[in-house]
């Protein structure tokens, strides 16, 4: 026996979903046509796998597997594969598997690229290829369609380990297992197999470090060979370089420098050699083609080696200004164990050092490595919170936990555990449990009271917002403290005056709505190279912090006349300020206060100046604020755009809760159109997420966005027991600030599914909603549930009231709904002519702002009527209604000439993520050109101001 973990065999595949689909295409279209594929992707990422997979999902014929490479001039030529490909497809379709295919030599290569050219002239053969992407792709292979895998997102790692070890793995011990294998499968296996059970399980300490160069090497395939002692120098150094590199890539002069000060005998031809081919020139850049290989190349180095290394590129850095680089290379250039006097100091003065250009993430390094050169515990304690507080503002979530379990080690000052539990707090509220979030953060509200007031204030808002997000009313009230509080340079307590009973569900009336959600993320401070030198957040921030909580306090006690001064002092200074915090606080006070326009400038604003800091933790919240301001106005599908990018940014961030957050305004966002599986799918994860970590209110707004999907597509039954269940009271009632906004839904599914008592049950407590005037849709929508319920002599003037209102709030989604209701009651009344020219704008209003099941509801009643859809309604808008929002966006902007970059640029998104929809866009269309995308375009938007010029004329035409 030995102390490993035994690592469960049988273990599904997780994620690759695209590359299963791109695969199934090709097994699928084997039986009348030939194709073939390439699949590519570092090592370890499980193209063998995949490959393996696709193998055993062909059932209408033969699986052909080729060997890993004849030997050098014994491979078969083109015609002989050809040859062989003729009669496995004879009699059926076959598949052919080449794994590792560029270990086959130049001329096999070439053989297999030929044969898979004339695939056509074969037939109902299918060539599946894989490769590493550990070098650059053979040319006799750049031809071929490409499949790329990528690393597991974080979360389809985490489900992986827990398939490997039966769901053993300790909390932390998890977590870094997850941060050392980066989504790579391979590693992962190989670091669970080298723990023995008591460490997996957390009761013995992890070996350092955990991916060590055996592991690694595993996980490569072994150590890349090389054909010459300069190549194996050069590729050492890249490798070196990159650790105190700002990004995966190093600077080509300096290691060609290092490279020299390394090996002067070497000057002569150095760089007439050509580059190895794991490396790969970008610009005046060099990189490794594989992260993983670079990390077992440095790895596998000797320790002599790499210390020589790091003392080359130290003596090429000194004179270049790059002061936190070249301290970095000095400290690994150290030989022995023992701390070096004075090394630690100088790396934490440098990395605190607001004159220094360095990224979060280059400075979380150089505290890490301050930290290990320190030999007292207390200062060492609060240089390893520092590099936590550094990796969380580069958005390293991961990172910023084993760091933390470092900094608990032996007695330190309480400053130091508050900062400590302040990121420990921070860290959980985006990706972890929100009541362990809140319990850390008032720990750090009270630690910090006596040295960092402002700061313990700072962390009291936090535990506030994680109390919100719990949706547990009563320890926000809590944590908020009294309505009068102190000045900001009080402590907080703990726990504040008293709040409503524990368990309590029915908020105050006038509650803010989920969109309103607190912004309460301190500032993470800049850490101090000392920490007899704590550095305070400044006087504007704790000033919005103390407006901020008093506001909030007055809303959530009802009390608007003393919520409005506070909290309008936040939004005010969004206006001038440009700082990513202080403007994202300014935004959520705008939308507590209902203006969206204020809201939508401050989170802009949010979003540039966290992207110009290269704040990777503040960017997803920021485009969270611009999605939810952009649903309370209504626009679904800026929504939409805003929560693609967000959950793209919060994933790579490793926040799962504001994940959840931006995969349920995604629901929302689609529940307006035809899209039921990408509202389920939204739906499933966000919900997910939300019942592990208790995210309330990303719960509630899934459910409703589910049951808005089900009324959209005319099942009022399904839609009303859904959201009974989130609005009429009881223990199951939604977020006590989000229910309310799913009333007018519930009131319209209701009434048609015969519950109208239900339905007047709950207008009470949405009325106030309404007075309160935070929502700038909910007194047209208050009017329409009226209208819904009343007699018939009252009925017309509620719509109409209703339909002046939306005027007034804007909004053309919800304008369509209280237009549409409207027109059916018209109908049933027997008053056609009303009747269509209200249907008639409901549906135009569906269709421009994308929202096609409701639009179809429109024409059903249109056609009931007698009356065809308007024109057009079997043409080009009909033709674009097929499109989602994002894919008419970039419709729009390739059809005013912009190239596939350009419109990335604008958008903000990736080219690769424009080329994949461009190609939907052009299937959905049936067009072949960008010429023939701008006519259809052009003419679709035509029609469309004819139709909607057409609706007005009618509208105004049977008005009173």
């Amino acid at each position: 026996m030995t102390g490993e973990t035994t690592v469960c065999t049988a273990v599904r595949i997780h994620g690759r979903g695209a590359q299963r689909k791109a695969l199934r295409a090709l097994l699928d279209g084997l039986p009348s046509r030939g194709g073939r594929l390439l699949l590519t992707g570092e090592p370890g990422l499980g193209r063998t796998t995949l490959l393996q997979w696709a193998a055993r999902s062909f059932h209408a014929g033969p699986v052909l597997h080729l060997g890993t490479g004849p030997d050098p001039g014994a491979g078969p030529t083109a015609e002989q594969l050809l040859a062989a490909l003729r009669t496995a497809a004879d009699a059926a379709p076959a598949l052919v598997c080449v794994d590792d295919a560029h270990l086959w030599d130049a001329p096999a290569r070439t053989a297999l690229a030929r044969a898979a050219e004339h695939l056509s002239a074969v037939g109902r053969v299918g060539l599946l290829l894989s490769a590493a992407s550990d070098r650059a792709v053979a040319p006799e292979f750049a031809h071929l369609p490409v499949v790329r895998l990528d690393p597991l997102a974080p979360s389809r790692a985490a489900a992986l380990l827990d398939d490997m070890t039966d769901g053993a793995a300790a909390p932390a011990v998890r977590e870094q297992l997850l941060a050392e294998a980066d989504g790579n499968p391979a590693l992962l296996a190989a670091l669970v197999r080298r723990l023995s059970p008591a460490e997996l399980r957390g009761h013995r300490p992890l070996p350092g470090p955990l991916a060590d160069a055996a592991a690694l090497a595993e996980a490569a395939g072994g150590a890349p060979a090389v054909p010459s002692g300069h190549a194996r120098d050069l590729l050492l150094t890249v490798a070196a370089a990159v650790r105190a590199s700002d990004g995966p890539d190093a600077d080509a002069a300096l290691v060609r420098d290092a490279l020299l000060r390394l090996r002067p005998a070497s000057r002569p031809g150095a760089r007439s050699q050509p580059l190895p081919e794991q490396l790969a020139p970008a610009g005046d850049r060099l990189r490794f083609h594989s992260p993983l290989v670079r990390r077992t190349v440095y790895a596998t180095a000797s320790p002599d080696a790499r210390r020589a290394v790091h003392r080359a590129l130290a003596e090429a850095l000194g004179n270049g200004g790059h002061r936190l680089p070249e301290l970095l290379h000095r400290s690994w250039s150290l030989s022995g164990p023992a701390p070096a006097p004075g090394q630690g100091d100088d790396l934490a003065r440098a990395a605190a050092d607001s004159t220094v250009t360095a990224t979060y993430r280059l400075r979380a390094t150089a505290y890490t490595r301050a930290a290990e050169l320190t030999a007292d515990a207390a200062r060492r304690a609060e240089r390893y919170t520092a590099a936590a507080e550094q990796a969380l503002l580069g958005g390293c979530p991961h990172q910023a936990r084993p760091l933390l379990a470092a900094a608990r080690e032996g007695a330190v000052p309480a400053a130091v555990r508050g900062r400590a539990e302040l990121v420990r707090g921070l860290v959980e509220l985006r990706d972890g449990p929100v009541g362990d979030a809140h319990q850390s953060l008032l720990l750090a509200a009270s630690l910090l009271a006596a040295d960092a007031p402002a700061d313990a204030a700072s962390a009291a808002l936090a535990a506030a917002d994680a109390a919100w997000a719990a949706g547990d009313l009563s320890a926000c009230l809590a944590t908020l403290g009294p309505t009068a509080p102190p000045r900001a340079t009080a402590a907080i307590p703990a726990h504040g005056a008293h709040a409503p009973g524990a368990g309590e569900q029915r908020g105050p009336r006038g509650t803010p709505g989920p969109h309103g959600r607190p912004h309460t993320r301190p500032a993470v401070r800049p850490a101090a190279s000392h920490p007899a030198h704590p550095s305070h957040t400044s006087a504007s921030v704790a000033s919005a912090v103390r407006d901020h909580r008093i506001g909030m306090r007055a809303l959530l006690e009802g009390r608007f006349d003393r919520a409005g001064a506070p909290l309008g002092q936040v939004v005010r200074r969004g206006l001038t300020e440009d700082r990513p915090e202080v403007l994202l606080r300014s935004a959520a006070a705008a939308l507590l206060l209902g203006d969206v326009d204020a809201a939508r400038g401050a989170g802009a604003r949010a979003l540039a100046a966290a992207r110009q800091l290269g704040s990777d933790r503040l960017e997803p919240q920021a485009l969270e604020y611009l999605a939810y301001a952009e649903l309370r106005a209504g626009r679904h599908p800026q929504a939409r755009a805003h929560a693609e990018e967000g959950l793209r940014t919060a994933l790579r961030a490793g926040q799962r809760n504001t994940a959840a957050h931006h995969r349920a305004v995604l629901a929302l966002a689609a529940s307006i159109e035809e899209e039921p599986d990408v509202v389920a799918r939204h739906v499933a994860a966000a919900l997910a997420t939300a019942r592990r970590h208790g995210l309330a209110q990303a719960l509630t707004l899934a459910q409703w966005a589910a049951a808005r999907a089900d009324l959209g597509r005319g099942r009022p039954f399904d839609a009303a027991d859904r959201l009974g269940l989130l609005v009429l009271p009881g223990p199951g009632r939604g977020h006590f600030a989000v229910w309310r906004l799913a009333v007018p839904c519930f009131v319209e599914a209701a009434v048609l599914a015969g519950r109208h008592e239900d339905a007047r049950e709950v207008l009470v407590d949405f009325a106030g909603w309404a007075a309160f005037g935070a929502d700038p849709q909910a007194a047209a929508q208050l009017a329409r549930c009226h209208a819904l319920l009343a007699p018939p002599e009252r009925t017309d003037d509620l719509y109409r009231r209703a339909l002046a209102q939306h005027d007034e709030a804007g909004g053309d989604f919800e304008r369509a709904r209280t237009a549409l209701l409207y027109g059916k009651w018209l109908r049933r009344r027997r008053r056609p002519r009303e009747a269509r020219g209200r249907l008639g704008a409901a549906l135009a209003g569906f269709e421009g702002c994308g929202a096609g099941v409701w639009a179809a509801q429109a024409r059903d009643e249109l056609r009931a009527l007698g009356a065809a859809p308007q024109p057009g309604g079997d043409g080009a808008p009909t033709r674009l209604g097929r499109l989602t929002p994002q894919q008419l966006r970039i419709a729009r902007h390739v059809a005013e000439g912009a190239t596939n970059r350009e419109v990335a640029l604008t958008l903000a998104v990736s080219t690769r993520t424009v080329d994949y929809h461009l190609r939907k866009v052009f299937a959905a269309l049936g067009v072949r050109s960008r010429l023939e995308l701008a006519r259809v375009i052009g003419q679709a938007e035509q029609d469309q101001e004819a139709r909607r010029a057409a609706a007005h004329q009618e509208k105004t035409g049977a008005q009173p």
